[in-house]
């Protein structure tokens, strides 16, 4: 399931999602992959929620932000509200097993409880989440369609041996997630003139993998 919330009402524009969001579908449609896309205004709390339920892999591309005194009203931002992790916790997600979190600070703990995880990402694998793409900190709009589509590739190139297109769908899980996330960041460091800031260090360091 692909997420994506260009312009969500309430928030800042983020141009580059639906880039992003057509650069996930090309990698998985290539393969054979099922998927379900919901842009902006399909992009309801309603909707995301009850297809949480269906799907094993989920990309979410929008705003989030996070409750340090409550965790669990920590949200991702959809087109007409919140979806709260306490929501999500309450879901039985028995297919669950990736989620690409390509939105803000959705890894960021709290200095005052260093010994804890309260985290987004956190919350994602006590829902029942297996493996986890998420952020440390803020992160620009601009490389998500960049890091994206390299990491798909990426995951699918492990199975590229596979001939059979079920056994392919089977293999699209967060076994090989933390490698496809490594070598995404390698490309992106490999080249600078994807970088649109002074400091390219802060391009790729936000990006982590959590579980397993």
């Amino acid at each position: 399931m692909i997420v994506s919330q260009p312009s969500t009402p309430g928030q800042s524009s983020l141009p580059s999602v639906r880039k992003e969001m057509q650069k996930v579908k090309e990698q998985l449609l290539a393969k054979g992959i099922p998927i379900s896309v919901l842009d902006n205004k399909e992009g309801t709390v309603d909707l995301v929620s009850q297809d949480l339920q269906s799907f094993s892999c989920i990309h979410l591309a929008c705003h989030a932000s996070q409750d340090m005194r409550n965790p669990l009203k920590s949200a991702f931002h959809l087109y007409d509200g919140p979806l709260e992790l306490s929501t999500i916790m309450q879901k039985k997600l028995p297919h669950a097993d990736l989620a690409f979190l390509s939105a803000c600070q959705t890894s960021t703990g709290d200095q005052r409880l260093s010994e804890e995880a309260v985290h987004l990402a956190a919350g994602m694998l006590a829902a029942g989440y297996r493996s986890i793409v998420a952020t440390m900190w803020s992160i620009l709009d601009v490389y998500g369609p960049f890091v994206a589509e390299r990491f798909y590739k990426s995951l699918l190139e492990c199975v590229k041996d596979k001939k059979d297109r079920e056994e392919e769908r089977k293999l699209l899980n967060g076994e090989y997630a933390a490698y496809a996330l490594h070598s995404a960041i390698h490309q992106l460091k490999q080249q600078p003139e994807v970088y649109k800031m002074d400091d390219p260090l802060l391009a790729w360091v936000p990006y982590i993998h959590v579980g397993i």
